[in-house]
């Protein structure tokens, strides 16, 4: 039986009345705790939560709201498991920002992980972030026509591994599942394949000589051993349907090849290879390492009183950042929080994707990347196509930059290819020829040029300017935000692996983030004061109403009204000096 109180029901009788005073009140209220009362834990996903229990029959359920809003707290707050129990036990703020009683509530660690799976498997810790996006952007008019967007490396729980260790570490792992269920079956594996995986995975190859090519003698050793098992148990079912065996062939293809039944290590695999058994998701960055990432976009119009996340979409680290803005941009359509303005670092900034963000009226701001076709046409002290005069519509030279008309412009559909011929009588004399990329060809003066390379072009005499810079300026505080989310809510490395506690844990510390953005906003501290106050008039209201009901005890009315009119006034007072 699902068990829901609507955190915008007010109480006869304010619990807090008894073990808050002014201060403290005051404190809360301005605080994060205020903010999740008052605005945020409304927005939990209860309906989704208690269509998995019956509204009337079985045990009943903690509070639907507290318990939602429990695991949004756990994430931002970077709580282990048995912090964010002891937390909703025995911490008032959080029974404040839950709109608990101010008493110790019971809790088990089997509860808390029953409504983390169902959030895991419902994907509400992404409906969760979205809807409390757009209602802070929405309370606290955030101008969302300005933002930028990087991306974020995160670790998950898991060691990390060279590849010899992580081969050697699937191998211990599957073989010790065999000596588990079948031990005749380990028995039968020759003496020295044991005794090489016999010591614990923290102890594995201790022993093995440190130099280079005692590491490489290990390595093939110990591929050769998994081509072993993975022929040795590959036709009994028992074993080929686990995941240790399945995990062993996977790295063993990953990381080697098999030439003639001669095994050979790779010597490059790429990013998007299994980092670890216990997180077969994670991926390698080579740059950051192993792990997992998050696309971020965030506001950054100077006229916001704060910055807010608006997009976050996790991924595993061998992503690239250059495929990740269709990504970020349907996600903000789908929010109805589509920006004018995207800046961005070269990673995202290729001809296709300035394209495809202007294709949605999204002008998609950052330096040209170094490696797009770029030539000595493109110095800025050479001429280029983008100083000539070129109809964009058809790609035809119209003039050139000292304005002679072409013999001839053709632009060839299938190859994407403009051919300009350039009237001898004017390219001969023209004094600006050894700037000019036309080139002088068979007695004629040509050029070709496609559309990509002329807007390219111009993007880079664009960068050049002192407007680009000022423009620009502003991406730079995306890191702060980056850096920001791992010291306050513990992004950089969580406390769970495997993608779906991943993607949970970064959707839930964004939202917090969020969270604790608006609650330093002097605006959002009207909104909270004002709902405190409405919900405080309706308490007093009510009881005026039930003190003047025939049979309630002989009260003096005046001497209620003047009491309950002065702890209004009281509470107005804390809300103005806030």
């Amino acid at each position: 039986m699902h068990k829901i109180i609507d955190p915008q029901q007010t109480r006869l009788f304010d619990p807090y009345d008894s073990v808050l005073t002014e201060k403290t009140r005051k404190r809360l209220l301005d605080g994060w705790p205020g903010v999740f009362r008052h605005v945020i834990l409304e927005l939990m996903p209860v309906g989704t939560i208690s269509g998995h229990f019956n509204p009337t029959l079985g045990r009943p359920t903690k509070e639907l709201y507290s318990i939602a809003g429990l695991l949004l707290i756990q994430e931002f707050m970077d709580w282990t498991k048995n912090e964010a129990l002891d937390a909703y036990s025995f911490s008032m703020n959080v029974h404040y920002a839950l709109n608990l009683e101010p008493v110790t509530h019971d809790i088990s660690k089997r509860t808390l992980e029953r409504y983390i799976n169902l959030f895991e498997e419902e994907g509400l810790a992404k409906t969760t972030m979205d809807e409390i996006t757009t209602t802070l952007v929405e309370k606290l008019g955030i101008k969302i026509d300005q933002q930028r967007l990087d991306s974020t490396h995160i670790f998950s729980d898991m060691a990390s591994f060279g590849r010899t260790r992580l081969m050697g570490v699937a191998i211990k792992r599957f073989l010790t599942q065999i000596i588990r269920h079948n031990k005749p079956d380990y028995n039968l594996l020759d003496e020295s394949f044991r005794q090489r995986y016999a010591p614990g995975v923290n102890q594995l190859f201790a022993d093995a000589k440190k130099d280079s090519g005692s590491r490489c003698l290990l390595r093939q050793q110990v591929a050769e051993d998994m081509y072993y098992l993975i022929r040795r148990f590959v036709d009994i079912d028992e074993y080929a349907r686990k995941d240790t065996y399945k995990a062993i062939e996977r790295i063993f293809y990953e990381q080697c090849e098999v030439h003639e039944e001669k095994v050979s290590i790779k010597q490059k695999t790429g990013g998007n290879v299994m980092q670890n058994p216990s997180d077969p998701d994670a991926t390698y960055d080579g740059h950051k390492g192993p792990g997992y990432q998050a696309q971020i976009s965030e506001t950054c119009n100077p006229d916001n009183d704060v910055q807010l996340i608006t997009c976050a979409i996790p991924q595993t680290a061998a992503e690239s950042d250059a495929n990740a803005v269709g990504e970020v941009l349907e996600d903000l359509q789908t929010s109805d929080l589509m920006p004018d303005e995207l800046l961005a670092d070269t990673g995202y900034t290729s001809d296709d994707n300035v394209q495809l963000a202007e294709q949605q009226s999204v002008e998609l701001l950052g330096p040209v990347p170094s490696g797009s076709s770029k030539s000595k046409d493109d110095e800025y002290e050479q001429l280029n196509i983008d100083d000539f005069n070129v109809d964009e519509a058809t790609e035809e030279i119209v003039c050139c930059p000292a304005g002679h008309k072409p013999q001839s412009s053709e632009h060839n559909n299938e190859t994407g290819k403009t051919k300009t011929v350039m009237p001898e009588s004017a390219c001969s004399q023209c004094r600006f020829f050894e700037q000019c990329p036309v080139e002088k060809t068979s007695g004629e003066y040509k050029l070709e040029h496609t559309a990509k390379q002329r807007r390219l072009a111009g993007r880079r005499r664009e960068q050049d300017t002192e407007v680009f810079r000022e423009r620009y300026k502003t991406r730079g505080g995306i890191e702060g935000t980056n850096s920001g989310l791992k010291r306050k809510t513990g992004l950089g490395r969580l406390r769970v692996r495997g993608r779906p506690a991943v993607f949970h844990a970064i959707y839930l510390k964004i939202a917090g983030w969020n969270i604790l953005r608006a609650s330093v906003c002097a605006k959002m501290r009207q909104i909270v004061y004002a709902r405190a106050n409405i919900a405080a008039f309706w308490l007093n209201f009510a009881f005026l109403r039930w003190a003047k009901a025939p049979g309630c005890a002989r009260v003096s009315l005046k001497r209620q009204i003047v009491a309950y009119v002065q702890r209004f006034e009281d509470f107005l007072m804390l809300s103005n000096a806030a």
